[in-house]
């Protein structure tokens, strides 16, 4: 199976014709397309249409397109990419802070952003096309399935946003071991990704947050970070 086969793109996009040339360049890429000119109907979409990946605009006319990114990653295990045209670093921070994997600024290359799509849908489509190992890790008092891409803490599904997930994992596999912040970036988001290595310590944050074991992914100061098992 290519990466591109079956794979269905979601396009949240208020403009048209911006919605129509993504529509056109991932269709002749031989994605499914569909696209949702409002924050409303792309939620409904992204369930209806099944989407394995959703290219999100910021500036919505009923949504924040944050919001908007917020739900989609509390609902569905899907990366997002946000494309807006809001480029300053605080902007990027704050749209990384909700969720989204990656964030694209307006105007854009419409082969960047097909590049951008087929680096993430290589890192996450392991679990689209199912070849994704079946073991479990038992951590402490949670369970991670990388094949159902879940953790179950204490009975309860923690819902993780696909980088979370993947950088949890890739931690937890190589206990104690340091990792640089840039290290983690070209494991987790790839070489060629664009943003700056803040995005790995709002994702170690959120991590901490949502799990009773983020105590155990220990800051090494100055260089990066660690995981360490109980003993």
């Amino acid at each position: 199976m290519t990466v591109t086969e079956e794979i269905r793109i979601l396009v949240i996009e208020d403009e048209k014709p911006i919605a129509d040339i993504l529509e056109y360049g991932f269709k002749k890429e031989g994605f499914k397309v569909k696209s949702a000119y409002t924050g409303a109907d792309g939620l409904r979409e992204a369930k209806e249409f099944g989407a394995h990946l959703a290219l999100l605009d910021w500036m919505l006319p009923d949504l924040s397109g944050v919001d908007v990114c917020k739900m989609l990653t509390e609902q569905y295990n899907i990366p997002i990419i946000m494309l807006t045209a809001r480029g300053s670093i605080d902007d990027k921070v704050y749209g990384l802070e909700s969720g989204a994997d990656d964030y694209i600024t307006k105007p854009f290359d419409l082969r960047e952003v097909i590049v951008r799509v087929k680096t993430i849908l290589r890192r996450f489509g392991k679990s689209l096309k199912g070849q994704e190992e079946e073991r479990e890790i038992r951590v402490k008092n949670a369970v991670i399935s990388e094949r159902e891409r879940t953790v179950c803490q204490d009975g309860e599904y923690v819902e993780l946003t696909p980088k979370e997930f993947d950088l949890l994992v890739f931690l937890v596999k190589n206990p104690r071991r340091v990792f640089t912040r840039s290290h983690l970036l070209d494991e987790i988001w790839g070489y060629d990704f664009m943003g700056d290595t803040r995005t790995v310590d709002i994702h170690i944050q959120r991590l901490r947050k949502k799990l009773c074991m983020g105590e155990a992914i220990v800051t090494v100061f100055g260089v990066g970070y660690k995981y360490v098992p109980e003993e």
